[in-house]
């Protein structure tokens, strides 16, 4: 399943779970040994390869980490570029908060599933 926008958060987290398990599976590891590796329990694991939501998200990484798939993170979540006019504005300072104008103005519309 490719991960789209139109996706429930519950649908998002089920289908990295499931790629973690999928991961485990084909280096062969079972989650008591990745847990051991990762320095998360194995019920942390479980929790992480189901989806549950209440999972904290540096066991995520603790596990993507032992099995070599944090570089890949950054295709998952992409540094953001930031344009040579905001380079200007900015005159080498780094960015500490957003204006909020386009939030104001995306959250007059209703949100819907389409």
């Amino acid at each position: 399943m490719q991960l789209l926008t139109e996706l429930s958060d519950e649908a998002v987290l089920r289908e990295i779970g499931d790629r973690l398990a999928r991961t485990r599976l084909e280096r062969n590891l079972t989650q008591a040994q990745l847990a051991g590796i990762a320095g998360i329990s194995k019920r942390t694991l479980e929790r992480l390869e189901s989806g549950a939501a209440a999972t904290q998200l540096t066991s995520f990484i603790r596990a993507c980490r032992s099995l070599g798939l944090l570089e890949r993170l950054d295709l998952f979540l992409p540094i953001p570029k930031v344009s040579p006019v905001e380079q200007l504005k900015l005159q080498g300072r780094k960015r500490k908060r957003a204006s909020g104008s386009k939030i104001e103005k995306a959250s007059s519309k209703k949100w819907s599933w389409g």
